[in-house]
This record gives C-alpha cells, structure tokens and sequence, in this order.
C-alpha cells in the first residue's frame, strides 16, 4: 500500500534545460546529485524511489525538493552558514597587514606572537596560516643561506 505523495514537483525548467544543467555542472559534485535527484522526479520516480537511487535519506530528498519547489535551481546550491565570526575585526586585520609589510622574513609563530602582544587575540598556529591566507600573503619556508657565502659570491661564480 503506498501513499499519495503530499508534494508534487514544480518544474521551473524544462526536462531539456534540466538535462543540459546536469552536463555543465559536471565539477560542482553536490548540485549535480540534487540535479539528478530532480531529474529522477521529473521521470516520474517518486521521493523515495530517488532517494534510494543516489544513497541519501528519504528526508533529505524531502528537503531537495521543498527547496527546489521554493527556489527553483537556486534553492539546490549549498547553504553554508559562513562559521564563526573572526576574533579580529577587519580594521585590526588591516593593521596586521601593514605591520608585516614592514618585514618579510616573518614566522607564523612570530606572526600569531604578535597578534596575542598586539590586539590581545590568541589563534592556534593553523589559524594563523589561515588568516595570513585569507589576507591575500603568501609564505613559505626561507631559503637557507650560508654563512660563509661571500657578499660577492654571484660575481664570483660568472667569471669560473
């Protein structure tokens, strides 16, 4: 015995157009899923039925196909709530940024050092890469240089 389904799919799109959305958003793995989802309703698959086909909960497809309902494709990219909100507001990031501009040998324990002396914030080291990162810096480790090298050791090394 099985039940009418209580929601029906509105369709925004054509099957066409549908069809022509999943083979261009062959990269973005999580829309394609829900785009194939919908496809499986537009063929007449009902909730369930699809939902066992692709390996997600019957709930999940419900909530694909509420929002789909709701916002058409748009409703089908991922909402992710952002995270939480940094411990440094963006003016101190802006400080941050031009003090380091003042060197350029920094370490991230040197930077996450002057965060804590700075603006009274402590980050993990894997917090402080991140930050630099999102400031747009690039860093790596420093290139070792010899002590006994020569100031001139590039004039050196032409003329041999």
């Amino acid at each position: 015995m099985s039940r009418t389904p209580s929601l029906k799919v509105k369709r925004w799109i054509n099957a066409e157009e549908l069809k022509k959305l999943i083979r261009k958003k062959e990269k973005d793995v999580k829309v394609l899923n829900r785009l194939h989802f919908m496809n499986y309703l537009y063929d007449g698959c009902s909730v369930p039925e699809a939902s066992e086909k692709l390996g997600i909960t019957k709930q999940t497809g419900y909530i694909w196909l509420e929002r789909w309902n709701k916002d058409g494709y748009e409703g089908l990219t991922p909402r992710f709530a952002g995270g939480r909100p940094s411990k440094l507001t963006n003016q101190e990031k802006n400080q941050l940024k031009e003090i380091l501009k003042e060197r350029d040998d920094w370490t991230t324990k040197e930077v996450r050092n002057l965060i804590k002396d700075k603006f009274n914030v402590e980050y993990s080291l894997k917090q402080v890469i991140i930050i630099l990162r999102n400031m747009g810096l690039k860093f790596g480790k420093p290139y070792p240089q010899d002590y006994r090298r020569p100031a001139d050791a590039e004039e050196k090394f032409k003329k041999t």
